[in-house]
């Protein structure tokens, strides 16, 4: 006899807790910590380079241990892994309100402790669950998801920036707040979150939406007829085009998370009008999302890709001419650079399930997070260093353009790869053991 639990997909419901996880150990930290900053940086004065450090530090440890991340999911479970991230997170908010009291002081709470959190709490355990629970929903399922930062961001960071503005621009409560939240983020883990839809005797999209994408031969186009090994995937041009794009992805965001407001104050913004415009931004994300999770859907996956890496490329042209008498420049700039992370995005973490299946996509995207990762990190330090020695963010934002660039030459190669083909092939294409 079935249960009601049983009865109802819960892969929806699942969706809905980590929307919860993604805008409490992303959106509050990560985006509504570009405010926050803006006030520390008044009580703990440091050079662009050192405050762009601190984002290439928490980048690094976002993306680099994304290999770890994937053992542990594999090892311990994604339930596991979200609540060890919500801890880490917790932990670093504690350091910044209690201990931080010198640069080093902030690049080891937000960079080390905080990015390490985030890497383990939010887009690598959040991806594999929705890569496990849905194949003809996934590109929709994880826009939904991935969509919470963005609402975190826009309605957070004005928040953040009023209520210190209220208390004399004391930083420490504000990460107060952050830890409580990361708290209650641990909870919601623990109580909602369920490995594979099998552990609840259902299987992926529910078993009447299996039924109806057979009758449509839906999984012929969206899902991969054999899953393949991680070693197979590696040896395919596919992956290696799509990490091109994933550096393309991550670049210019990590850059503007990091130097965004900075940037906007500079143009002769207010502190008010600048945190709007990061609102903006992640609303940007948050629509962005959506877009991309239904073109992916709908389109060839590498075409959606590269629309997505298209609204980098007009954020870039608005953004420098962003000036104090137009402020619709700076909010369209930061909208557009929002949509180019927000859309990319989800292409990046649903073009390599599609293309190689559940299986093997711990481990595909760990991967490709990682080695991203040693290159985006970078991105919040060269940016501060470009700035200190122009004194203009220009350079900067030329160098985002022209991995947009590389990322749409890339993606037009990235074909969904043929598994007999490759393993016909494979010693003539690049290969990792």
């Amino acid at each position: 006899m079935t249960t009601p639990r049983e009865q109802t997909f819960y892969g929806w419901k699942l969706v809905g807790a980590l929307w919860m996880l993604d805008m409490l150990n992303m959106g509050f930290p990560l985006y509504c910590a570009a405010v926050i900053h803006t006030y520390m940086l008044k009580q703990i004065p440091m050079e662009r380079a050192t405050y762009g450090l601190g984002y290439t530090l928490l980048n690094f440890f976002v993306g680099v241990p994304s290999m770890v991340i994937g053992a542990v999911i594999i090892r311990w479970g994604i339930r596991a892994t979200l609540v060890a991230g919500s801890g880490l997170i917790l932990a670093g908010s504690l350091w910044m309100a209690l201990v931080a009291k010198l640069p080093w002081h902030y690049l080891v709470g937000f960079g080390v402790l905080i990015g390490t959190g985030i890497g383990f709490g939010t887009v690598m355990p959040i991806a594999t669950a929705i890569t496990r629970w849905f194949v003809r929903y996934r590109g929709r399922a994880m826009a939904i998801t991935l969509t919470a930062w963005g609402v975190a961001g826009f309605l957070g960071a004005p928040q953040f920036n009023r209520l210190l503005e209220a208390n004399g621009g004391n930083f420490r409560t504000a990460w107060l707040i952050i830890g409580a939240l990361s708290a209650v983020s641990a909870g919601i883990a623990w109580v909602f979150v369920v490995e594979r839809p099998e552990d609840l005797g259902q299987k992926p999209d529910g078993a009447a939406a299996q039924e109806r994408a057979r009758a449509e031969q839906h999984d012929a186009t969206r899902a991969v007829r054999e899953a393949w090994s991680a070693s197979e995937a590696f040896r395919t041009r596919a992956y290696w085009m799509i990490y091109i794009g994933s550096i393309a992805c991550q670049f210019p965001s990590f850059f503007f998370t990091a130097h965004g407001i900075l940037h906007l104050k500079l143009a002769g913004l207010s502190a008010a009008a600048a945190a709007w415009a990061m609102g903006l931004y992640t609303l940007g994300g948050l629509c962005g999302r959506l877009v991309g999770g239904v073109l992916v859907d709908k389109i060839a996956e590498r075409f959606a890709f590269m629309i997505g890496l298209s609204f980098y490329v007009l954020g870039t042209a608005l953004a420098l001419r962003i000036n104090s008498e137009q402020l619709w420049i700076a909010y369209a700039a930061a909208m557009l650079y929002g949509a180019g992370m927000g859309s990319s995005f989800i292409c990046l973490n649903t073009i390599t399930g599609n293309y190689y299946g559940p299986a093997a996509f711990p481990r595909l995207n760990g991967t490709m997070m990682m080695l991203s990762g040693l290159v985006c990190c970078l991105a919040g330090v060269i940016g501060g260093k470009l700035f200190d020695v122009s004194g203009t963010y220009t350079p900067a934002f030329l160098l985002n353009l022209a991995w947009c660039a590389a990322g749409l030459a890339a993606l037009a190669f990235a074909r969904r790869p043929e598994r007999a083909e490759t393993l016909g092939r494979g010693a003539a294409v690049i290969g990792i053991s």
